[in-house]
């Protein structure tokens, strides 16, 4: 197998004209120069330089292996250059899970970013629940994933995942304007409640604040997506509250931060302590960037415990 070095040494020989100018180029001595020649006479079987007493003349053979050489050693360039491309993270695919939320409000943005100075790289989109992404990713599926906890409801993630803090939201109370009914939670006992399905972590957030406010919240609408859960309200067809990225301002609804000090949902990213990836880095960094500024139930943060 001949070694590159050796066809770009016969190269720079066969231009120069010159053992000792070759090597001056190159940075080696004549000598090397001249060991290296002589390894590739012996890999080849050819004569490649008529030694003279004022100098070196290339043969016939020389000059052909040099035009041979030349789209190996462009392959080998290019080859060079796209394995750093890929280990510095300009190329390369990660794959992204994320819950639905966290995908409407930071992944779009995120990803915005990160392709405006990573063009070429290629994310996986995949969506899901906690569990259903921390399996993924224990499982090698997923590269990165995003993830929540309440404050009622905190999580033991998994010791082979490092993890990485966004943002802190303030669980909000919802109710339909001009409705008359209570801005605090021990104020709505009679209320009819809307919430996300049976057994998530939302849902068991509610009956917890409920509880500890006196009552236990009768739930009549159930539902996963924070926009129907806000039109449920705004028709007049209960109350609910949802988290800081779940709100939208809307002129049918008002909001009311709720200040119990577990009134809140914490988003974080997730991933194997030993993944390389080389975009990992930059996904995180823009994520950060994608946490949206000045809202009043949103807040930026950072890692308590890097992991």
């Amino acid at each position: 197998m001949f070694k590159p070095q050796h066809l770009l040494t016969l190269r720079a020989v066969v231009r120069t004209g010159s053992f000792v100018v070759a090597a001056r180029d190159l940075g080696y001595t004549a000598s090397a120069i001249s060991q290296q020649i002589s390894a590739l006479e012996k890999e080849t079987g050819l004569v490649l330089f008529e030694r003279e007493a004022h100098g070196i003349r290339a043969t016939a053979a020389a000059q052909r292996l040099v035009d041979l050489s030349v789209p190996v050693l462009a392959a080998l360039d290019d080859l060079g250059h796209q394995v750093h491309q890929l280990a510095t993270g300009a190329t390369g695919r990660l794959r992204l899970g994320s819950f639905p939320t966290a995908g409407v409000r930071l992944v779009p943005a995120a990803l915005s970013a990160l392709t405006a100075t990573h063009p070429r790289a290629q994310i996986q989109l995949e969506e899901g629940e906690p569990e259903e992404l921390v399996a993924a990713l224990n499982d090698g599926h997923l590269d990165v994933a995003l993830v929540y906890e309440y404050g009622l409801s905190p999580q033991q993630w998994p010791d082979a995942l490092a993890h990485h803090h966004l943002v802190r939201e303030d669980l909000v109370l919802l109710r339909a304007r001009g409705s008359g009914l209570s801005a605090r939670l021990a104020g709505l006992s009679q209320a009819r409640w809307i919430t996300s399905r049976e057994g998530t972590a939302g849902a068991l957030s509610l009956t917890r604040l409920c509880a500890a406010a006196g009552f236990e919240a009768a739930v009549a609408f159930r539902s996963n997506n924070y926009d129907v859960v806000r039109e449920l309200v705004s028709a007049g067809l209960g109350v609910a509250i949802v988290p800081g990225l779940g709100h939208a301002p809307s002129d049918a609804v008002e909001a009311t931060r709720l200040t119990q000090r577990s009134a809140f949902r914490r988003v974080m990213a997730l991933h194997r302590s030993e993944n390389s990836n080389p975009l990992l880095g930059t996904v995180i960094r823009s994520l950060r960037g994608a946490v949206p500024a000045g809202e009043p139930y949103v807040h930026p943060t950072r890692d308590e415990h890097p992991g």
